[in-house]
């Protein structure tokens, strides 16, 4: 089958790519939104190819997979037809939730795909058919050592996103422990948070160094009041983390009580970041829950499984 997918969501789209079809990446020569091509910083197997808008006409697309509301009309400009398509909506709804309208609503024949279920609960996809598949992760291994004494923090422009990403918490878990911030758009978070630099570092790293330098790190922090559910908190549990997160939209679903701490109290929160500071043998046996429980739920077969069963429906 061959696949036609804008690089939208690098994580998300680098354990897609894992099944067994050839993924048609659009490429422009900006290498703009419509047109990024390869990934650069992750790695893509070669059975992603990139292509200009011109020559997808004689592609030979089989199935095309939405992500943003534009792409349906480039599919019709672009490939002169219009071949069975899924919408994958990665994100929770904002501005008037919970009567937010989804942009699928209006695409019939289109099936919505959601990839948690509290995003299916929170959006209004009118009469549009829903489904979930939910998160896979290309397992990083066991990484975690936790000699590093300090909570890391994985979040991608935390100043534009503020209380979105809960930057605004972030002084109050370094007060618990030293952070390390890890994320896009990160330079000078500390001097934005009037925090000294010894409690909050921050710095980009592409995927694999971000592992490892995680790994070392003795438990993450999830701060974020309003997302579907952070990959990079899949990640850290993937890796053998502790996690400490607030209980926001699916994360009490990801996280059983003995990986971790969730609470929307910020004085559970941070007596857990403590407590796991100071007892890395308690931090070692709650990122092997974590572990357990991420492989069990998004490990990366059953989520290939899931989206096999249906791009064989919407295909046949």
């Amino acid at each position: 089958m061959r696949i036609l997918i804008w690089h939208v969501h690098g994580s998300w789209t680098t354990a897609f790519v894992q099944g067994p079809h050839t993924y048609v990446v659009p490429v422009t020569p900006d290498r703009g939104p419509d047109g990024l091509g390869r990934a650069r910083t992750f790695d893509w197997p070669g059975t992603v190819v990139e292509l200009p808008p011109e020559r997808l006409r004689d592609a030979g697309i089989d199935v095309v997979v939405l992500q943003r509301p534009h792409e349906h009309a480039l599919v019709e400009r672009w490939l002169g037809r219009r071949p069975p398509m899924v919408y994958l909506e990665h994100n929770a709804p904002h501005g008037n939730v919970p009567d937010t309208r989804h942009p699928a609503a209006d695409l019939p024949g289109v099936p919505l795909v959601h990839v948690t279920h509290f995003n299916r609960l929170m959006w209004d996809a009118g009469s549009a058919e829903t489904t979930v598949v939910e998160h896979g992760v290309v397992d990083p291994g066991p990484l975690w050592t936790g000699e590093i004494p300090h909570a890391a923090v994985v979040v991608n422009e935390p100043v534009r996103r503020g209380r979105t990403t809960g930057t605004d918490l972030l002084p109050a878990f370094a007060r618990a422990a030293p952070l390390d911030v890890f994320g896009m758009g990160t330079d000078g978070l500390a001097a934005h948070l009037g925090l000294p630099a010894g409690r909050c570092r921050s710095r980009e790293l592409v995927q694999r160094d971000l592992h490892r330098a995680m790994a070392r790190r003795r438990l993450y922090v999830h701060p974020v009041r309003w997302t579907s559910l952070g990959l990079s908190l899949l990640e850290a549990m993937h890796l053998g983390m502790p996690v400490v997160a607030l209980a926001t939209t699916e994360v009490t679903e990801a996280v059983p009580p003995d990986a971790g701490a969730v609470s929307n109290r910020i004085d559970v929160l941070t007596r857990a970041v403590r407590d796991f500071v100071a007892d890395p043998a308690r931090a070692r046996a709650a990122g092997q829950a974590a572990r357990a429980a991420a492989l069990a739920r998004y490990g990366l077969p059953r989520f290939l499984d899931d989206w096999e069963r249906l791009l064989k429906e919407v295909t046949r």
